[in-house]
């Protein structure tokens, strides 16, 4: 398909620079096919779901992975992205031209670089070094990575630190939030278990990729970023048996729903899984894992606008964002949410 396809309008005015307090005060768009948009809040959310439908959360915990040295007279900036070993990341990388392999970088607070490797795309592979422990130095040296549609309009400050991190976050790793689990509080947890909604926990550690623009002109020629995730066999089984039971699945966010789809075997099983996944998802995909989804608002021509089109339907997803624009719902990171229903079937289905 065109990238062009998936384009929209968002004024500036749009786009949040802060979370809603408190988080489950935040606007909820539901989505549900064959039925009217309804406009509601994510305190709300157990009244659009039903007892036996399972929400599936992503544990992964952001980590300070953006980074500032100096090699000679040039500023070198750095955002990791994907972790190869205990001390070795892929990163993103300004000024990389600047760079060669074997070159050395100190980043402050003890921590230090070495390039190791480029690839096609320009990322670069380091191996940090440093004083003291090596996540004690990385913490020290590195800054929260917010979304560059907020850091283009305000500086990292100390409130993001907490914000810009889910209330299931456990396992460090990721470098960009699952945000559609920022709406979550112990609060609103407490009602969807009084309601009869489970909770499953994956993990996928969130990569800088996320971020990056489509700049293909066809979908075929998008390449995806790989990050890593992984899903136990307890929690494969628990969710295996909620969908028997007729239950439903639901991702909260896309980057749980891309671990569960890779997941997913062709009968409509979910696997334990443990690795790397660069699912790309757009329409025409055939859902295997998942009943629906709890998501942000995302960018105009991104992958993730592209993968809710896959889910609703493009122009289906048009019309609700057009609505939310017009109902001044907030956009991206921190900003408002989705519920997305497609009520289809849940005949097996081979993946593409």
């Amino acid at each position: 398909m065109r990238v062009a396809d998936f384009d929209f309008d968002l004024p500036e005015a749009s786009i949040a620079l802060r979370p809603a307090v408190p988080r489950d005060a935040a606007r909820l768009l539901v989505v549900a096919a064959g039925q009217p948009l309804a406009d509601s809040v994510f305190h709300d959310l157990p009244q659009a779901l039903r007892p036996g439908d399972v929400l599936v959360v992503n544990d992964t915990r952001v980590i300070p992975a953006q980074f500032h040295g100096v090699r000679g007279n040039a500023r070198i900036g750095v955002t990791l992205h994907k972790r190869e070993a205990a001390d070795v990341w892929w990163s993103f990388v300004k000024n990389a031209r600047r760079l060669h392999i074997g070159d050395r970088v100190d980043f402050g607070a003890g921590l230090a670089g070495t390039v190791l490797e480029r690839n096609d795309e320009g990322a670069i592979l380091w191996r940090f070094t440093a004083d003291a422990p090596l996540d004690t130095a990385m913490a020290a040296a590195g800054a929260m990575p917010l979304p560059p549609y907020i850091a283009s309009k305000r500086p990292t400050d100390a409130r993001d630190a907490s914000d810009y991190q889910t209330l299931h976050a456990a396992r460090d790793g990721a470098v960009a939030a699952p945000t559609a689990g920022l709406h979550f509080t112990p609060a609103l947890w407490d009602r969807l278990t009084a309601a009869g909604i489970g909770r499953e926990t994956v993990t996928l550690h969130v990569g800088a990729g996320t971020f990056l623009p489509v700049k293909a002109d066809d979908t075929d020629d998008h390449r995806m970023h790989a990050e890593w995730g992984s899903i136990d066999a307890a929690t494969a089984d628990r969710l295996n048996a909620a969908r028997a039971a007729g239950g439903r699945v639901i991702a909260v966010g896309t980057t749980a729903l891309r671990l569960l789809e890779s997941a997913v075997d062709a009968r409509g099983v979910i696997q334990p899984f443990s690795g790397d996944t660069a699912i790309f998802i757009t329409p025409g995909y055939r859902f295997g894992a998942i009943d629906g989804l709890v998501t942000n608002f995302h960018l105009p021509k991104s992958t993730l606008f592209m993968l809710v089109s896959a889910l609703m339907g493009l122009d289906a997803m048009q019309s609700a964002y057009a609505h939310a624009i017009a109902s001044g719902y907030r956009f991206y990171s921190y900003g408002d949410g989705s519920l997305l229903l497609p009520g289809r079937d849940r005949s097996p289905s081979s993946l593409p």
